[in-house]
């Protein structure tokens, strides 16, 4: 169920170049590497390929009843908070969950989520930062290292593969309600500032006032005005 490499490009476009070339890839299955010379993020950002931290790929297909592809990185989200919170709950330490892809520790940048499309088939990858954090130009950045945890990267995989596959029952069987309460319990409070950069606009400034029952952002604006965002980037201020 989990498959490693010692070197890839990135596992995402492993398992995208897969599924585009007609290979069947199951849910369960995950693609996880030792080094990535080419990962990357949301926006094409590029991603620390670190050695000791964790890198790897799996595939949803979202049935027609299911809730919207783009709350993967929701449920993603979950999975990670829950994984993480065992071993920082040994330094009395708790992740923070913001939309719609990152994991943050005391502020900085613990881990990320990126989802891709190939037809039908959902790609999720997931960078955590185990044994050491990148440098950011815009933000911080926190490995468990810094925080006097270690954590061996396959013990990690196992415990996130069983995470992912509880909570992507979960998101089956009880729908978006019951995840979007735990999500919102996971992540900063409502009132928290937050700059948005939306697709192709100027940069919003306001607060974080929840989730939609779709799972878009909700940004109140200085003159009291409410703002749904469908997709972004969010730095918290």
């Amino acid at each position: 169920m989990i498959t490693v490499v010692p070197r890839t490009g990135s596992t995402n476009a492993d398992v995208l170049a897969a599924l585009d070339a007609g290979e069947y890839w199951p849910e369960a299955q995950w693609l996880v590497a030792d080094r990535q010379d080419a990962g990357r993020g949301r926006l094409g950002r590029e991603w620390s390929d670190g050695a000791g931290n964790f890198m790897g790929s799996t595939v949803v297909r979202p049935g027609p009843h299911e809730p919207p592809p783009h709350t993967l990185a929701l449920l993603a989200g979950l999975a990670l908070f829950e994984a993480l919170s065992m071993p920082l709950r040994a330094q009395a330490l708790r992740p923070m969950l913001k939309w719609p892809n990152d994991v943050m520790l005391d502020g900085a940048k613990l881990a990320g989520i990126l989802l891709e499309a190939s037809g039908p088939a959902i790609v999720i990858g997931i960078g955590v930062n185990l044994a050491s954090a990148p440098d950011l130009p815009e933000r911080r950045a926190v490995s468990l290292a810094d925080v006097g945890i270690g954590m061996d990267r396959d013990a990690f995989a196992a415990l996130l593969r069983d995470r992912f596959d509880v909570e992507l029952q979960r998101w089956r069987m009880a729908g978006l309600a019951p995840m979007l309460r735990r999500w919102h319990s996971a992540a900063h409070p409502a009132g928290t500032g937050l700059k948005v950069s939306p697709p192709g606009e100027e940069a919003l400034e306001g607060t974080f006032a929840g989730l939609t029952p779709e799972g878009n952002l909700r940004l109140t604006l200085a003159d009291g005005s409410l703002r749904t965002i469908h997709a972004g980037d969010v730095v918290l201020t």
